[in-house]
């Protein structure tokens, strides 16, 4: 977060002379008490103007404003009360600890500190008034407050807080009581010399939300009889006027990024005659929605302006086919493609699929992984540097370094929320040479809801395939407690009896891949000793790339019959006589992964399952997601729930967009703004001093908008 410039009241767009004199743009130690030390502790939070104060919001408030009865608390509350000391004694229980016994003639309650001196022993003596606010519980003498906030009463009777207290996310050497009081000499401050508001009258901001400055008064000093109930929910005006501005913000940044990366030129890809070869030698026919986004692809390519799309759709939908296709456009042309995906199992497949289509077209597809032969690596970079190569799959080793293209000009990153920003960038980035900016083709089978792909995709144009291939059946879901494991196991004999393969994907006990591994073999040896004449194999992501790719190549061969693996198996893997998958733990697992995983079942013509295994008791969470996996099929359907149960951060992936980290603003919770972002976005585009400065305010200045070099 960084100051935005003074807007001049008689104008709507901002004026640099006022800019100058706008209080929040002030340095922190424009402040009184604000020196090097304290300044830069304060920077740690983020905070180095005056303004940047005012949007450290709190947390989350308390009512100090009335005094509650102590016969009145209940535990696991926040309450204020008054009262007199009766006791105040040092014990030893267990360690040194000060009690202080308060009664106020409807109850009694402890107060009990850990850490004290003699000087406030005195001055908690007998027959003090108090009062005190903390969090009460349980203890062994009754209601209690641990370490509570204390003031001593006189004989007057002392005014209560006439707004709630906020609370503020703090760093080491910033108390709250010191951020209060800078936060403070900041809204006296601005209300003094002003405070930009960037957002104006023709921008299309909701009614009934209140303007900038009123809002950060009313958050940072919230008045007797607040509803806490609607701040805690985010849903009060104040909050929206500033998610309101904040989306906007995000939405402004994203199309300078895409109007940054359309401002280059980028290779004419025009001559479809390979494509047209591609698709006529293929044995399918495109479905309808595939030839529509096909065609939205092949425009963007024609235009010499760098395409930047995202291309999504339904586990099973046929992506890869439109980007194969992509690629033959540049190797028409003369020139290269490169496919990234996650995985070295997922890039391997993509690489086998382009090798079997692209050969009866002469033309070789090269590989590029990890755990490579020394050999083939080097000669497919030596392709790749001198041309001879033109189509290339790989993992994120396309982009390290000692990796050269001749003429780079399309890139391909499939499953794009696993990838940063940042690594689709520096891939880009291996064209720079030709002075031209690459044509990116962005997949993901995470379908997103159109709202907020709007918003946390705006610097890409969208092409959406909403429909499956012909012969598809549809997977049955079941759902099962861990006690009826053995009836899968039967199953699983009976779908082997029958000539078809099964997955069992194990349980996800942890982040390490090592415990997962371990996990998997421990399954894997349970099975074979279980099903004695059922050929199991093995796959987890600690295995060497060869072995795994083995493994994998014998299960989709019919060699193994049932394939133990982790979640390595979730995008990609392509076997259609697997007709059953079983998965463990399920519980666990986010919606969109579950359905990811229940999409590699179902791709052949027969009849297919995928069983749930769960471990009771579940939470409610948990039993929502599972209602909802075995309630619908429908890709963007399960996004919307999984949206809803998991919100916008792990769906989009924490690291794809800042999106992810909205400070205000929730995607879920603020959706019925974003129509009005979205046209207030388009209302302020042009205006590019504004679109900066609310950039600036919310984000900050040192973002990459995907301009290359």
């Amino acid at each position: 977060m960084r100051a935005a410039p003074r807007l001049s009241a008689a104008s709507e767009r901002p004026d640099p002379a006022a800019a100058r004199a706008d209080a929040g743009s002030r340095p922190v130690t424009a402040l009184r008490g604000v020196g090097a030390a304290l300044a830069q502790r304060l920077e740690r939070l983020g905070v180095t103007s005056v303004a940047d104060l005012l949007f450290l919001l709190p947390l989350r408030y308390e009512d100090r404003t009335r005094v509650t009865p102590i016969g009145a608390l209940t535990p696991g509350t926040r309450a204020a009360v008054e009262g007199e000391v009766q006791l105040t004694e040092v014990t030893y229980r267990r360690r040194r600890q000060l009690l202080t016994r308060l009664a106020d003639g409807s109850g009694f309650l402890t107060l009990r500190f850990f850490y004290f001196s003699g000087s406030q022993q005195q001055n908690l003596a007998r027959g003090t008034r108090l009062r005190a606010f903390g969090e009460v519980r349980r203890g062994p003498l009754g209601l209690e407050i641990v370490h509570p906030e204390y003031r001593r009463l006189g004989e007057a009777a002392a005014p209560l807080e006439e707004t709630l207290t906020p609370i503020y996310p703090l760093t080491e050497g910033v108390p709250q009581g010191r951020l209060r009081a800078l936060i403070a000499q900041a809204l006296d401050e601005v209300a003094r010399g002003g405070l930009v508001d960037l957002i104006p009258p023709h921008a299309g901001l909701p009614a009934g939300l209140p303007a900038l400055h009123e809002a950060l008064v009313y958050l940072h000093r919230p008045p007797r009889g607040a509803e806490l109930a609607e701040l805690a929910a985010g849903r009060h005006p104040a909050q929206r006027r500033l998610a309101f501005e904040e989306l906007l913000a995000h939405t402004l940044a994203l199309r300078v990024r895409k109007r940054a990366l359309k401002s280059d030129p980028a290779a004419r890809l025009d001559d479809a005659a390979l494509a047209r070869r591609l698709i006529g030698s293929l044995p399918f026919s495109l479905t309808r929605a595939q030839a529509r986004a096909l065609a939205e692809v092949e425009a963007d390519l024609a235009t010499g302006v760098p395409m930047v799309r995202l291309l999504q759709g339904d586990v099973g939908c046929g992506k890869t086919v439109v980007a194969a296709a992509a690629a033959a456009r540049a190797a028409g042309a003369g020139k290269q493609a490169a496919l990234m995906a996650p995985t070295e199992l997922l890039a391997e497949q993509h690489g086998r699929n382009f090798t079997e289509w692209f050969r009866p077209l002469g033309l070789p597809v090269a590989l590029l992984c990890g755990g490579q032969p020394a050999r083939t690596r080097r000669s497919a970079l030596e392709g790749l540097a001198s041309g001879e190569i033109r189509i290339v799959v790989g993992t994120h080793a396309l982009f390290q370094e000692g990796i050269e293209f001749a003429d780079l000009a399309l890139v391909i990153v499939d499953e794009q929320h696993r990838f940063g920003v940042q690594q689709r960038l520096k891939l880009a980035e291996k064209a720079h040479g030709a002075r031209l900016l690459p044509h990116q083709l962005i997949m993901t089978a995470t379908p997103i809801p159109r709202t907020l792909a709007m918003t946390a995709y705006a610097d890409l144009d969208i092409s959406v395939i909403d429909e499956l291939p012909p012969g598809r059946t549809p997977v049955q879901t079941v759902v099962l407690p861990e006690e009826r494991r053995a009836q899968v196991v039967q199953r699983i004999v009976a779908a082997c009896r029958a000539g078809r393969q099964v997955y069992w994907v194990c349980p996800l006990i942890d982040e390490s891949d090592e415990l997962r591994a371990q996990a998997a073999e421990e399954t894997a040896a349970a099975l074979a000793a279980a099903l004695p004449g059922v050929r199991v194999g093995l796959v987890h992501g600690r295995m060497p790339p060869k072995a795994k790719d083995q493994a994998m190549l014998a299960f989709k061969a019919g060699k193994i019959q049932l394939l133990v693996a982790t979640t390595v198996i979730e995008v990609g893997v392509d076997v259609p006589n697997a007709t059953l998958m079983v998965i463990e733990n399920a519980e666990r697992m986010g919606l969109a992964q579950l359905h990811q995983l229940r999409g590699r079942v179902g791709r052949g013509l027969e009849a297919s399952s995928c069983v749930l295994l769960y471990r009771s008791p579940l939470s409610e969470t948990a039993r929502a997601r599972l209602k909802a996996i075995r309630a619908t099929a429908d890709g963007f359907e399960i996004a919307r729930r999984d949206l809803e149960l998991r919100g916008p951060g792990e769906l989009l992936g924490t690291r794809q967009t800042g999106l992810a980290q909205l400070r205000v603003a929730d995607l879920m919770r603020d959706a019925d703004l974003l129509p009005r972002v979205q046209a207030a976005a388009e209302r302020l585009e042009a205006d590019a001093v504004r679109s900066a400065a609310l950039t600036s305010r919310w984000i900050g200045s040192d973002e990459r908008y995907g301009r290359v070099g």
